[in-house]
């Protein structure tokens, strides 16, 4: 359930029902529509934000889940072992985040997610956030130049021309 832009959960036989719902600045109360009687309490988050009580949790990791969770592992080792931080540290709710990686590995390629990967493990950020942020501003290989036909000749061949032509030619 939404309120302002966060998330609240309810009780897993009140999914899909309607309910009233009452806030202020600390609480946000869930009641039953028929009685009035309060079905769940939270306190207020964020925008963004979520509060899913330890109960409403699935108690084992469900298989499609298992499955995100390898692919990224076979993407790399350090893609792996971040999408299991953030899974751990946000349950169900970190997996938008990890299909995000999986959105960023066909963007930026592997290695290069790899690589944002390593350095947010090393400085201790396990945010989905810097990782896509890392590689929005570093800049991308192909935007260098680089010698990878033989044909091509070195910069400083041209350059020695240049200056003998100019030299040969009388002023």
């Amino acid at each position: 359930m939404e309120v302002k832009s966060a998330y609240y959960s309810l009780p897993p036989g009140w999914i899909g029902r309607d309910v009233n719902v009452q806030w202020d600045e600390l609480h946000v109360r869930i009641l039953n529509p028929n009685t009035n009687k309060l079905v769940r309490k939270h306190l207020r988050q964020k925008p963004g934000g979520y509060c899913i009580p330890e109960e409403d949790r699935p108690k084992k990791m469900p298989v499609s889940t298992a499955q995100l969770l390898r692919r990224a592992e076979h993407a790399g080792a350090q893609i792996g072992k971040f999408c299991q931080l953030i899974y751990q540290q946000q349950g169900q709710t970190g997996i938008r985040r990890i299909l995000g990686m999986h959105s960023l590995i066909k963007k930026y390629g592997a290695a290069a997610v790899e690589d944002g990967c390593a350095t947010a493990l090393d400085i201790g950020v396990h945010e989905y956030r810097f990782v896509r942020r890392y590689l929005e501003r570093r800049p991308h290989p192909q935007m260098f130049l680089r010698q990878i036909d033989p044909l091509i000749r070195q910069l400083t061949e041209y350059r020695d021309f240049i200056n003998l032509k100019t030299k040969e030619q009388p002023q």
